[in-house]
């Protein structure tokens, strides 16, 4: 009594919050136009509707969409028949996910969490199964779900200490929804001990799924290509958050020239113009990637800093770095970001001391030699200068495709579980997908 209580305190906050969303979403609508489409989707009004016997996959992110391709992938070669509902939360994740689709498949975003708005996409859509990556705290479109008869799956799942304190707190309104899932996949023993801590009850470990993505050998190889072309050494800032790039600047301009060249490349295109104003404070030389074509100019390769943004191009900055410093790990603010993609660029990482969002795998890669700890950002930047020209780094490479190599195999267990949940649900009743 007291969740579905706290449940529909819940969805009248969210409902009376919207006319704040859809202004927020109007404003992030400056930096990708996709934000402002298709706004009666948020509300599950209108719009198209799914095949019968659509499986729905979410992906909020951009890295999340390459997780769902890589799943996407596997199960078309079981049944090319089945058709796929893929909802999103953001707008370049949304715009990387149209090339998953085929004739059949449809795209959607997550409407906001309120009882009738989720309610109205299960109706419209009418999955028969759902798997979402990594944990999605929206405690009305899992009771919706459960009342629509929906299971649902949770892969790929990880769950903090600091994430899972928050969830303690308010336990009477997210352990209901983790309990309601078919099945957790977590990405290691880690969190799947805090997530059955937090309510879930069918939880396994099934690993990371992002180790097998692979980066697109061509941006890897155009990547290569620029380091031929720059002729010196590269230092890659990569995903940096708000707080970081001015000391690693500072860092930068007390080192001795001639320096290194500094890529930074920000995790939020909105904080471009910013970024690109605080290095030229510092009398910084500085162009912006999207300013040349395929080939950097003369000019543009004498430059101290680039700024990257561009879209979709980061296994192209990881192929033409010498090392790369972990973004959102050196201010105590953020929690550190995903490394599995620089290491399977086979791209030397430097992580700050904050990363308790990816303490795992940040973990796993500095036990396997494809990735170190620093201190700071001075730390991290004097380490980086020594590395890039160190005959020692070869060996960071390799460890880096090894470390990637040996973890992969994520999507397989992910398919079988699915597979299984499938086979479960037609026997008690419901037809499989056509």
């Amino acid at each position: 009594m007291i969740a579905t209580f706290a449940r529909w305190i819940h969805s009248a906050l969210v409902l009376l919050s919207v006319p704040a969303r859809f202004a927020h979403l109007w404003w992030r609508g400056r930096e990708h136009r996709g934000w402002r489409l298709r706004w009666n989707e948020r509300l599950a009004w209108g719009g198209p509707r799914a095949l019968p016997g659509v499986l729905w996959l979410h992906a909020q992110t951009v890295g999340e969409v390459q997780e769902v391709g890589v799943l996407v992938a596997e199960l078309r070669k079981l049944n090319p028949s089945w058709r796929y509902l893929i909802t999103h939360g953001e707008a370049e994740g949304r715009a990387n996910g149209r090339e998953l689709l085929k004739p059949g498949d449809l795209q959607a975003w997550l409407p906001f969490d309120t009882l009738g708005a989720t309610r109205r996409f299960f109706k419209r859509h009418q999955p028969r199964v759902g798997v979402l990556m990594d944990l999605v705290q929206r405690p009305s479109l899992m009771m919706q779900a459960a009342r629509a008869g929906v299971p649902v799956m949770l892969a790929n799942a990880r769950l903090p200490a600091a994430a899972l304190q928050k969830m303690q707190r308010l336990r009477v309104l997210h352990a209901p929804s983790l309990r309601s899932l078919a099945l957790v996949l977590a990405q290691s023993h880690a969190d799947a001990q805090r997530l059955a801590s937090a309510g879930a009850q069918q939880v396994r470990v099934g690993g990371n799924l992002r180790f097998d993505v692979q980066p697109p050998v061509k941006l890897i190889a155009r990547g290569l290509e620029w380091r031929q072309t720059v002729q010196r050494p590269v230092v890659l800032a990569a995903g940096t958050r708000e707080g970081e790039e001015a000391p690693l600047l500072d860092a930068w301009k007390a080192l001795p020239a001639p320096r290194p060249l500094l890529v930074i490349v920000p995790r939020s295109a909105s904080r471009v113009a910013q970024v690109w104003y605080q290095a030229r404070e510092r009398d910084f030389m500085v162009r912006r990637r999207s300013s040349w074509s395929r080939v950097p100019p003369e000019e543009v390769r004498r430059a101290d800093v680039w700024v990257g943004d561009s879209r979709g191009e980061m296994a192209m900055y990881y192929g033409l770095a010498d090392v790369a410093l972990l973004g959102g790990s050196f201010h105590p603010r953020h929690y550190g970001q995903n490394l599995v993609e620089a290491a399977a660029c086979g791209c030397p990482v430097l992580a700050g001391p904050h990363t308790s969002a990816y303490e795992n795998v940040t973990a796993l890669a500095i036990a396997a030699g494809a990735a170190e700890r620093t201190a700071d950002i001075q730390q991290a930047v004097s380490r980086a200068v020594g590395l890039a020209g160190d005959p020692r780094r070869d060996a960071w490479v390799r460890n880096a495709f090894d470390f990637t190599a040996a973890h992969r195999g994520t999507v397989d267990r992910v398919v079988a579980a699915l597979l299984a949940l499938m086979t479960t649900r037609s026997t008690q009743g419901t037809p499989l997908p056509r």
